[in-house]
């Protein structure tokens, strides 16, 4: 079954509206379709839903319009300083974009430069930064327990742009090992995203292969994700991603149907 739950449009910062990919869904055989637009955060707009009511009444609206051939479902990536209010929603993804210190917020993956602006938070020590970012992240991972947990080691995409400070570290490995061990115990559906690597980031995918294993032999929840920003990706490496977490040993992935997260064998 072809499906995708972590989808972007006009509404924050994706190139196509809902009904364009809507369109592209159904062209394409997709079961079901789902939205997740960046909520919005008073602290940085550039990139997020300016208005969520707007945005919920054209998601409603295509649900209705397209009941027959699709299912489609409203959700939200949240950033994880700031809460959305969860019963406006059909699912929330939980993810990290920011680093905080005192009042100044400094988005981790806008890029290369706005990520040495975050490492420059911990004087330029990576592993602090890497401890800061897990640590938050698991603290609101465990108390809100998303449906999904967004890219979840999100921290490493400048890996392959000059910026190869983690994935070679036998150090932050054992960090991000140790967290994730965390983030298990919320029972949220992790994602495999393949967005880092259809925009051209990253030649692997996010979480790190090390951390599928570990997902895997912890009975972990996976769910396929593309992190669509438009439509041409909108099931961008899915093939490359199921082939890998058969090998990892996954049988199935989760995905929404008729309103409830269901396996699907792989």
């Amino acid at each position: 079954m072809l499906t995708n739950f972590h989808t972007h449009t006009t509404f924050s910062d994706g190139k196509n509206t809902p009904e364009e990919v809507v369109l592209t869904a159904l062209e394409q055989g997709f079961c079901s379709i789902g939205f997740s637009d960046h909520a919005y955060t008073p602290y940085d707009t550039s990139y997020c839903m300016k208005n969520e009511q707007s945005y919920i009444k054209e998601i409603r609206r295509l649900q209705e319009k397209y009941k027959k051939e699709i299912e489609i479902y409203l959700g939200v990536e949240e950033d994880s300083h700031f809460l959305v209010n969860r019963e406006n929603f059909d699912y929330i993804i939980g993810s990290c974009h920011y680093a905080k210190k005192g009042e100044k917020y400094c988005a981790i993956d806008s890029n290369v430069d706005s990520f040495l602006d975050c490492l420059a938070f911990f004087n330029n020590d990576e592993m602090a930064f890497a401890e800061y970012y897990f640590q938050h992240f698991c603290d609101y991972i465990l108390k809100r327990k998303p449906d999904i947990i967004g890219h979840f080691d999100l921290i490493t995409k400048f890996e392959e742009k000059g910026e190869g400070r983690y994935l070679k570290n036998s150090r932050y490995l054992d960090l991000a090992e140790k967290y994730c061990l965390e983030a298990l115990k919320s029972g949220s559906i992790f994602e495999i995203n393949t967005g880092l690597v259809t925009r051209g980031y990253r030649s692997s995918f996010c979480p790190h292969e090390r951390l599928l294993y570990l997902i895997y032999k912890n009975g972990g929840k996976i769910t396929i994700s593309s992190d669509s920003h438009e439509i041409k990706t909108l099931q961008g490496c899915f093939d490359e991603a199921k082939a890998m977490l058969k090998e990892i040993g996954f049988q199935y992935v989760y995905l929404l149907k008729n309103g409830e997260w269901t396996k699907n064998y792989i």
